[in-house]
């Protein structure tokens, strides 16, 4: 694997090396020595399997609270998909900033999304598939959200929405009283 750090800060874009044979390939996803060095050191305590059908679909923006906070690590296994975090870390230099990339099938990219960082993506075919190893484990009443669209982030989706969830619709625009995580 090869682990590159984003503009913010604990965030790591993981390439999959595969290696080719006459019957296909084999690749590794986890192995706790080499997450060990970008200072990975909790267990993965929980996996889901995400299936969205339609292009243009946004799931998003989700985090849990403190003290429930939560590493995921992201990989999309069918399909494409813009994936989004957002630094909610108040004391970051980077608070409220984000990154987009696409993470697909084809190019075997993985998100890892420290504690403080929402999570969403937006699917850019149709029938999409992601894996999510997480840290904690999903606490009903202790996740929370940010406005897929809210203008003090400026997300630019590449696709036009056309699906999203009413609870996802309904996550708050950041306002004054938001002091992050």
């Amino acid at each position: 694997m090869i682990f590159t750090a984003t503009s913010l800060k604990g965030s790591y874009i993981i390439d999959l090396e595969p290696v080719k044979d006459e019957r296909g390939w084999f690749a590794r996803t986890y192995c706790k020595n080499e997450f060990n060095t970008i200072g990975h050191n909790k267990e993965w305590v929980q996996l889901n399997h995400s299936f969205t059908q339609q292009k243009g679909t946004i799931r998003g923006m989700h985090y849990q609270l403190p003290p429930f906070s939560e590493i995921n690590l992201v990989r999309c296994i069918a399909g494409t998909v813009y994936d989004v975090i957002i630094d909610l870390r108040k004391e970051s230099p980077t608070f409220l900033h984000f990154i987009g990339i696409e993470l697909s099938a084809a190019n075997k990219k993985m998100m890892y999304i420290p504690e403080g960082f929402a999570h969403g993506f937006q699917t850019m075919s149709d029938d999409c598939e992601l894996i999510y190893h997480h840290s904690q484990f999903y606490l009903p009443g202790l996740e929370a959200g940010i406005k897929y669209n809210d203008p003090k982030v400026n997300i630019v989706w590449p696709l036009p929405v056309n699906n999203i969830s009413a609870r996802d619709n309904e996550h708050p625009m950041i306002d004054s009283n938001f002091k992050g995580l």
